[in-house]
């Protein structure tokens, strides 16, 4: 058997700018993940880490992380630089894994990889050996909440409920607000092309489906107006809205 991949690679041409993947099973009929690269290809386990390793026995390094703090844990944890290199190595993996999941409208494990992430930069967050290294990963939070938006919204609009969709972005806007407002920033939050791009999205979900203001947007003008009993009306409007889109998907 050669080791060479051109056939492979010139039956599967490279786009540029395109993210380019597929499912495709491996010799022992086990389902893996490519994508597409300029000088070759990346290959990736579906389950657990996106390289199938299992980092000391754990699903994850970052589930190896949170056994070491929660068996010591009246003990202060800073990350080493090992840990350092091997936390950026988990967030990569992770980063090319949700955007194949997301070209291939697989949106269900691009949310699943995105919440990785975002609950990654949380632990880094609480335990970086320093600011700079906090801030390497903090300044990708808003491109994350982006792509898991993206999912969510594309989940929501398969199942024919673009009242979710819009509120997935509302609250993606105010996660990526927040993001802003911590780092004193928030002047420069509407600039944000992602926001910006959210915004697009919102506008594009309200004119595809006709909606002026969803019922949560109701909601909240209705308990800012001190309208308790439409807001008790909305809530269970709200609830209904959510039984029926449960059973849509089970169906």
């Amino acid at each position: 058997m050669t080791s060479d991949i051109k056939d492979i690679l010139d039956d599967w041409r490279y786009k540029p700018g395109d993210v380019i993947a597929r499912q495709v099973e491996t010799m022992d009929g086990r389902p893996v993940l490519q994508m597409r690269l300029d000088l070759g290809l990346l290959q990736m386990e579906i389950l657990g880490r996106p390289d199938g390793e299992q980092p000391h026995g754990f699903e994850s390094y970052f589930s190896y992380l949170r056994h070491l703090v929660d068996t010591h844990p009246d003990e202060p944890f800073f990350l080493d630089d090992e840990q350092c290199m091997n936390v950026d190595r988990e967030f990569l993996q992770y980063y090319h894994r949700r955007v194949c999941w997301l070209a291939l409208k697989d949106y269900d494990k691009a949310i699943g990889d995105a919440d990785h992430n975002l609950a990654f930069m949380d632990f880094v967050k609480r335990h970086s050996p320093n600011e700079q290294y906090t801030l390497a990963h903090e300044q990708f939070r808003c491109f994350v909440i982006y792509h898991r938006a993206q999912a969510a919204v594309g989940k929501a609009l398969d199942k024919e409920s673009p009242e979710d969709a819009l509120d997935v972005i509302h609250e993606s806007l105010e996660n990526m607000k927040t993001f802003y407002c911590d780092h004193n920033l928030e002047n420069q939050f509407q600039e944000d092309s992602l926001v910006q791009r959210l915004h697009e999205l919102d506008n594009q979900v309200r004119d595809r489906f006709h909606i002026e203001t969803t019922l949560r947007e109701q909601l909240e003008d209705a308990i800012e107006n001190e309208q308790f009993e439409l807001a008790a009306e909305l809530r269970d409007n709200i609830q209904k809205r959510q039984e029926s889109c449960g059973a849509k998907a089970r169906s």
